[in-house]
């Protein structure tokens, strides 16, 4: 199922999450139960679980089948009332998602979805939209402004996070140097990929 939560689970995901748990209590619960009467059953449903994983991946059909598909609950600013009574859906769990989305007058909105998973896709109104750096006209080079990451953490150098800064052991070892720490007193270390860094130190206990 990958790293999901349970809320981002589809509903056949939710079902083999609960027969699992269920039939793995099995043979905790009752000691006349063989290791194996929990075994077999799980691993039964978790190749089942696979199957129908892959099965989905290539089917559009069978896609809708086991997860159904997303439902317009606002067009062109406009509630879909049939479409909430189809997925038992109140104003009161609508009005909840658009202010989870930031929204909290459903006329700032011109589009929403309620996905598979329950969770509201929200596409407000140009007017309500935030401004972005492209509607100010300011532009930046995407590379140089990507996010920092952590290339120390407590005394231990990631080598991948050097490479995404594009720096060298060499380089880390000077702007050490530079600021007179020892690379085993770095409590943590992050760098962006314009070399600028912010060091935390250990706690001295």
């Amino acid at each position: 199922m990958g790293k999901r939560q349970i809320g981002e689970l589809q509903p056949s995901e939710l079902v083999v999450t609960i027969l699992i748990s269920n039939i793995a209590t099995l043979p905790i619960q009752d000691v006349d139960v063989p290791l194996s009467g929990g075994i077999v059953p799980i691993l039964t449903i978790v190749c089942f679980e696979v199957f129908i994983s892959g099965l989905t991946m290539r089917s559009r059909t069978a896609r809708r089948l086991f997860c159904g598909g997303p439902k317009m609950v606002i067009r062109d600013g406009q509630i879909m009332q049939k479409e909430l009574r189809d997925l038992r859906f109140s104003v009161d769990d609508l009005i909840e998602q658009l202010r989870a989305a930031g929204y909290f007058d459903p006329s700032e909105v011109l589009f929403a979805v309620v996905e598979t998973t329950g969770s509201l896709s929200v596409y407000p109104r140009f007017a309500a939209r935030p401004a972005t750096g492209g509607d100010l006209g300011l532009h930046r080079d995407d590379f140089i402004d990507a996010p920092p990451v952590v290339i120390v953490d407590q005394g231990r150098v990631l080598p991948d996070s050097l490479d995404y800064c594009g720096v060298s052991p060499v380089w880390l070892q000077k702007a050490l140097e530079q600021e007179g720490i020892a690379q085993k007193d770095i409590f943590l270390m992050i760098c962006d990929r314009r070399r600028k860094y912010h060091i935390v130190k250990k706690d001295k206990t």
